[in-house]
């Protein structure tokens, strides 16, 4: 990458990538490569060794300003701007000797004392002026290119996620102005910078941030060039499998963690990679989860399913099933175009990572997919969050459905649930696993159950010789419920109850109710296709007689 990046010139290169891609390691590699007084030997062995001539021209040649824009964030403008000044002032104490330098001006080093000053209640905050600010990155790269009579390295890291915070908190018009001057002093008008390189998730519009700035080079998820650096190639996954003896992990890794294409070059959420293997080092039998979201917050899923009308809902299920949408990505977009168009909030999901591409439609589209298990069951996750938030906003509705449980009506069962799956996204019957589509029926049912607080809920609870699905205990009256859940495959639902129902029974999954003291238990085996449901009963047997399993057409 270092080569590359040097021999392809740019005097000003962004990279754009997901959250967890490695962008902040390689900027660390680049400081720890550039930077006067780099320990030379971590790069011994590695591929960047053998450009001989490279490594003497380049390799510990620079001074290096490096700041990370992660953590610029607070609920109002100036809270914002103080974490940024406290981001750059502490970058600036990495080199106290310009105090001391012979080779800068009284007036030099007062610029400098400016950056560093510490003030506040507790002495620990930087007190620098918003001018100051404006221009401190550019004043602190003229410092160090006459401390050392050569032009420096600027790194950014997460240049965007003040606009991202910005933007949630509402003060995005302050913000753009603050990090557009900041930004246009240090790259722009900047005699001592030698080469800068930005990372971060979206590409801001020029308009917006970068204004003026001619020689920025933007390298996106989409460009074929630095495609292979950011992320774990399928190679590169077999080579650390062997080396960790996990080979034996490789189709679930593949499946839960691959898919990603960065240009024309297939990818694994590296992040995702290293935490399942470190976990496999230490337990050999654990299972794969999750961990790519749990990195930081999901705004962009939430604020794409709330703004989801027929036609995206019915495009979210085609993306669940395993199938492609073609769509055209704005490549630049400023933060306050998001919520213009539905059409916009995709190109925030491809650039985020929560979908990737399988190659160009056509001009500016792309055929997005979802890029593996993980992804997908993050979504089907946030599906079921905004459909649950979205149900509790009708309390007579959910408490009629609720009550027709222990009165076991079912047609009434029958009718609401089947308009809550009416109203939601459903799992389409392609590419999905059946168990998986139980499973989202599953999540919604036991969704809205819980609305009822003073019941006791219990999910693939063990009872009998197996694990029922939702296992209910009323307080009133004492009545348990035991409900076991199928997906109609073929469409036959009314099959598909008396499957449930004859799984209650072989199982014995009143056998923890029973237990517990309930007077009267009621088995429901309910069948869905789609946005489609069906419900059959039976109250377990007093006198030995079963009622009849319902009839009800309705579905």
């Amino acid at each position: 990458m270092i080569a590359e990046l040097l021999r392809s010139w740019g005097k000003v290169n962004l990279f754009t990538r997901p959250r967890r891609f490695g962008k902040s390691l390689n900027m660390s590699m680049l400081k720890s490569f550039f930077e006067i007084g780099c320990d030379q030997t971590l790069f011994d062995g590695l591929k960047i060794s053998g450009e001989k001539e490279l490594c003497e021209k380049y390799m510990g040649q620079f001074p290096v300003i490096s700041i990370s824009l992660k953590g610029v964030e607070g609920t109002n403008f100036e809270a914002a701007c103080a974490t940024l000044k406290s981001v750059v002032g502490k970058e600036a104490m990495r080199f106290p000797f310009l105090l001391e330098s012979e080779r800068l001006s009284d007036s030099e080093k007062a610029l400098y004392d400016q950056l560093i000053q510490i003030g506040g209640k507790d002495q620990d905050v930087y007190v620098m002026s918003d001018e100051t600010l404006l221009q401190s990155l550019k004043t602190l790269s003229e410092l160090l290119a006459k401390y050392y009579g050569k032009e420096v390295v600027l790194l950014i890291d997460e240049y965007d996620v003040p606009l991202d915070k910005a933007f949630q908190y509402g003060y995005y018009d302050q913000m753009v102005s603050m990090v557009r001057g900041l930004f246009g002093n240090a790259l722009k008008t900047n005699p001592c910078l030698f080469f800068a390189v930005l990372t971060g998730c979206l590409r801001i519009s020029k308009e917006s941030v970068f204004t003026g700035l001619n020689n920025l080079k933007t390298l996106t998820i989409t460009d074929v060039r630095f495609a292979r650096y950011f992320g774990f190639t399928d190679a590169e996954v077999k080579e650390m499998l062997e080396y960790y003896e996990l080979a034996k992990h490789y189709d679930t890794i593949k499946e839960w963690y691959d898919g990603y294409q960065f240009g024309r070059v297939g990818v694994y959420c590296p992040w995702d990679v290293i935490c399942y293997c470190d976990k496999l080092c230490a337990d050999p039998e654990a299972l794969p989860e999750d961990f790519w979201s749990n990195t930081s917050g999901n705004n962009m899923v939430r604020r794409f399913i709330n703004k989801a009308n027929g036609r995206t809902k019915e495009e979210i299920e085609r993306l669940i099933a395993g199938e492609e949408v073609i769509k055209e990505i704005y490549q630049e977009l400023t933060y306050s175009e998001l919520d213009k168009s539905i059409e916009h909030l995709w190109s925030v999901l491809f650039v985020t990572g929560y979908l990737t591409q399988h190659g160009a439609a056509g001009e500016d589209k792309y055929r997005l997919v979802i890029p593996n298990r993980e992804i997908r069951k993050l979504f089907v996750r946030q599906i079921r969050e905004w459909f649950q938030d979205a149900a509790e906003k009708d309390t007579p509705k959910l408490d009629a459905l609720c009550d027709a449980f222990p009165a076991e009506d079912v047609d009434t069962i029958e009718e609401l649930f089947g308009d809550y799956l009416w109203n939601t996204i459903s799992i389409r019957d392609t590419a999905v696993r059946k168990e998986q589509k139980e499973n989202f029926y599953h999540g919604i049912l036991l969704g809205l159950l819980g609305h009822k607080e003073s019941w006791l809920i219990k999910s693939n609870a063990g009872s009998g010789i197996g694990y029922s699905d939702i296992l209910v205990e009323i307080p009133k009256n004492r009545v348990g419920l035991v409900i076991e859940m199928k997906y109609a495959e073929d469409g036959d639902m009314n099959a598909a109850c008396m499957e449930a129902l004859g799984q209650i029974e072989d199982r014995q999954y009143t056998a923890r109710l029973k237990e517990d003291g309930m007077r009267t238990v009621i088995k429901y085996g309910i069948a869905c296709h789609k946005k489609e449901c069906k419900v059959a009963k039976e109250t377990h047997p007093v006198n030995g007689a079963h009622p009849p399993v319902s009839d009800n057409p309705r579905a």
